[in-house]
């Protein structure tokens, strides 16, 4: 009898295994982590196919009163792979945004995993109005990157500013620094 009951509670969890919804592919943009997370020239392939999405930026940091500036400094483009997204989170302390000082960011590099990006990154640079854009991208996940500086000119540390992005459809995203 128990037997019985054993075997109808296994065949009724197969069926239910089978019946459980398919999560499918993983969201456009979003990447399963690798467990080594070594650099792969072809997790970037995906960025030099043309697109017809934009991503337009401003910079809008403060540290309490003090605003920043990114007038003249380069806009990095950063493609998301496991290889940048295991960078980001070493060197910033998070894969999502962050703003931290410039010299902290420079001093973990070395603890960052190694590999050259550097072909599949975008750049442009920033207006004196704080402004900056990326056009022609393809759909995906990408990282966002610039240092910001006082706007006084003050002697306050200069700060690496990060944030993920993601573009699709076509569209452009507005996202603020």
């Amino acid at each position: 009898m128990l037997r019985i009951r054993l075997l109808a509670a296994a065949t009724l969890l197969m069926l239910a295994a089978g019946c459980a919804p398919s999560l499918g592919p993983p969201a456009p943009g979003r990447i399963s982590p690798v467990a080594d997370g070594a650099f792969s020239a072809a997790d970037f392939a995906w960025s030099q196919a043309p697109g017809r999405n934009t991503i337009t930026g401003r910079l809008a940091y403060h540290q309490g009163p003090m605003r920043f500036t990114c007038a003249g400094a380069s806009v990095i483009l950063t493609p998301e792979t496991p290889w940048s997204r295991r960078r980001m989170a070493i060197l910033y302390g998070s894969a999502d945004r962050a703003a931290q000082p410039t010299d902290a960011v420079r001093a973990r590099t070395p603890q960052a995993p190694p590999g050259d990006s550097s072909a599949f990154i975008k750049r442009t640079t920033c207006d004196p109005a704080d402004r900056f854009s990326f056009s022609g991208l393809p759909n995906g996940a990408w990282f966002v990157i610039t240092i910001a500086r006082p706007a006084d000119g003050g002697k306050a540390a200069s700060v690496a500013l990060m944030r993920r992005v993601v573009t699709r459809g076509g569209r452009a995203t507005t996202l603020e620094l």
